[in-house]
């Protein structure tokens, strides 16, 4: 079935609710975001030089979630360059987990049996300052669905594929039009049968759940399953829930991806309350991330030995299905490793 929504997004001028021009709107001065949160002195400098090696980036619907004046809220210090940042670690390096060797064709990574991640954009939602892939040559790669037909020729060529991630960046900052024509020609490949977008987006700027998303993302043959990725329960504003459920009742599968982060959600309370309010909204709790080890976030690694407790300690709080496995991705492994 070909569906035809660029004439739906030509037709409607953005509104003041319109994701893409909050998009626009976003902070991109650390000095910006630090008057804003009614930050002390002391943190705008480094804020500034931190900034230069990985820019800030930050809607405004996600800063309005911040305490004001509290240089530790937990969403905050996910977006906060910090002076650690410029700190040189051992073990910790611009490519942790080794997506350039595991690079195909331009923009396709594959590493596990059966399923292959595309990058579609270099461009995200927010910038957070763990992501592991900060340091990543996002200028190397294709973003139109010419440049990634080299890509889909490997797919299309490899029968033991039967999944396509698409990652970034974050895919959701393209335009529905954009990945209409991706999934389109993605969903003629016989052997395809999944669909997997890992996304912020829903979480950062709710507005971008449209009737066009919700349209290109369910009428694919393959089956459609989102993955978010929210750290801390204070991100699942009454907003973001009601856009969680339109997903839902659209038939996607819903999935969370979470990052263990020192300051952020290293507590039993806060992982306690980040997976009870994902399931009771129909979000699996699927993946608790060990920090990838990645140049300029050392200062948010939790021990292993921690996290393992943590988990230890939710499975005695929470049931079976929203208890996350705590894994880590280990460069050159069959599949990620579950830590417990």
């Amino acid at each position: 079935m070909t569906l035809d929504l660029r004439s739906l997004e030509l037709a409607s001028a953005p509104a003041a609710s319109d994701w893409r021009l909050q998009f626009q709107q976003a902070i991109r001065d650390p000095l910006e975001l630090c008057n804003r949160l009614e930050l002390p002195a002391t943190y705008r400098m480094p804020a500034i030089e931190a900034a230069r090696d990985f820019p800030v980036f930050a809607p405004d619907s996600y800063v309005q979630r911040m305490e004001v004046g509290n240089a530790r809220d937990p969403l905050l210090r996910q977006i906060l360059p910090l002076v650690e940042e410029l700190h040189s670690v051992d073990g910790f390096t611009a490519d942790p987990v080794g997506d350039q060797s595991a690079k195909r064709r331009p923009g396709l990574i594959h590493k596990y049996r059966g399923r292959v991640l595309l990058i579609t954009t270099g461009v995200c939602a927010i910038h957070c300052r763990y992501c592991f892939r900060r340091h990543y040559p996002y200028e190397q790669e294709p973003n139109s669905l010419m440049a990634w037909e080299p890509a889909i020729a490997q797919i299309t060529g490899d029968a033991s594929i039967h999944e396509v991630i698409l990652s970034g960046g974050d895919p959701l900052s393209l335009s529905d039009s954009k990945l209409l024509s991706l999934v389109e020609r993605l969903g003629a490949i016989g052997h395809l049968r999944r669909l997997r977008v890992h996304t912020r987006l829903p979480i950062v700027l709710p507005d971008r759940i449209t009737k066009e998303l919700l349209t290109w993302l369910t009428a694919t043959h393959l089956a459609p399953y989102l993955v978010l990725h929210a750290n801390h329960a204070n991100e699942l504003n009454d907003e973001v829930l009601r856009q969680i459920a339109k997903l839902r009742e659209s038939g996607v599968t819903l999935l969370n991806q979470a990052v263990l982060l020192r300051g952020v959600n290293d507590s039993v309370k806060a992982l306690t309350e980040l997976c009870e309010t994902l399931s009771d909204h129909g979000v699996v709790p699927y993946y608790l991330n060990q920090l990838d080890r990645v140049r300029g976030a050392a200062h948010f690694e939790v021990s292993i030995e921690q996290g393992k407790e943590l988990v230890k300690a939710l499975r005695v709080l929470l049931p079976g299905y929203a208890v996350p496995r705590y894994v880590q991705e280990v460069a050159g492994a069959e599949h990620k490793t579950v830590l417990l």
